[in-house]
């Protein structure tokens, strides 16, 4: 009964037919684009929603080289969110293992030439010492200015909040 049954199933698998998958991707989107320029601002008041979006913006920049395009990126950190990019954060501010996994992200990012910026003013305003920022992380004066200059340079942007 059993090798029967095996049987009927592998006759009825030859019988339908079989379609690879298509890859997805970008191909209408990035039509006639022969460069990746994008400036990502961040404004988050949760540390989780931070590190899942750095995650992403990586994921970001990964399937722009697959797709056979140098991303330039960008990424400037405003308000709040400031607060996450510190070795000096608390537990009142956001678990640990969260913090850690920002810290992780901001460094991957790094490595793979993403700019990361933080606003100086956000920075003053929410009480962290700038030398204890994260490394692979740069200070810009304001990161409205910054935004408005990366987007006059031709960097397209990306607003998270």
């Amino acid at each position: 009964m059993r090798n029967g049954l095996v049987t009927a199933l592998l006759a009825l698998m030859l019988l339908i037919p079989v379609h690879a998958a298509e890859p997805i991707n970008d191909t209408a989107a990035l039509a006639g684009v022969d460069e990746a320029k994008g400036v990502f601002q961040i404004d988050f008041t949760e540390a989780e929603k931070t590190a899942f979006y750095l995650e992403v913006i990586r994921g970001t920049h990964a399937n722009f080289v697959r797709q056979g395009l140098d991303p330039d990126l960008v990424i400037v950190f405003i308000g709040p969110t400031v607060q996450f990019l510190t070795t000096e954060a608390g537990d009142d501010v956001a678990d640990p293992a969260t913090l850690m996994r920002i810290e992780s992200e901001v460094a991957r990012l790094a490595e793979l030439g993403v700019r990361l910026e933080v606003c100086a003013v956000a920075t003053e305003v929410f009480g962290v010492d700038n030398d204890t920022l994260f490394e692979g992380l740069d200070l810009t004066g304001d990161g409205f200015v910054s935004m408005i200059g990366w987007q006059a340079q031709g960097y397209h942007p990306v607003t998270m909040f």
